[in-house]
């Protein structure tokens, strides 16, 4: 299933956010994070690869809503755009 997917997107191919986040709704969580949370997304970043070791996306994005009072979809699109842009920095290295 992977290999088709690579094949119809091409190796730039990027995992698809969930069915009640579109791709404007996450850009626009990701802009208003600094302002609503007081902490930049660095910052969150940090506190992610600091925190538990968690393989999966939900358990990184319910230990981030529980450890620090996030909402669900702040905290999920914290993980989300982190594995997005760690995967950047892995692919171009």
């Amino acid at each position: 299933m992977v290999q088709a997917r690579l094949r119809r997107f091409g190796p730039a191919w990027r995992c698809p956010l969930s069915l009640i986040h579109s791709p404007e709704m996450h850009k626009n969580l990701i802009a208003r994070i600094p302002r609503v949370t007081g902490s930049d997304l660095r910052e969150w970043f940090r506190r992610l690869e600091s925190g538990p070791s968690f393989i999966r996306h939900a358990e990184r994005a319910t230990w981030l809503a529980d450890e620090h009072g996030l909402t669900d979809a702040y905290a999920a699109a914290i993980v989300h755009e982190y594995e997005v842009q760690r995967r950047i920095r892995l692919n171009s290295a």
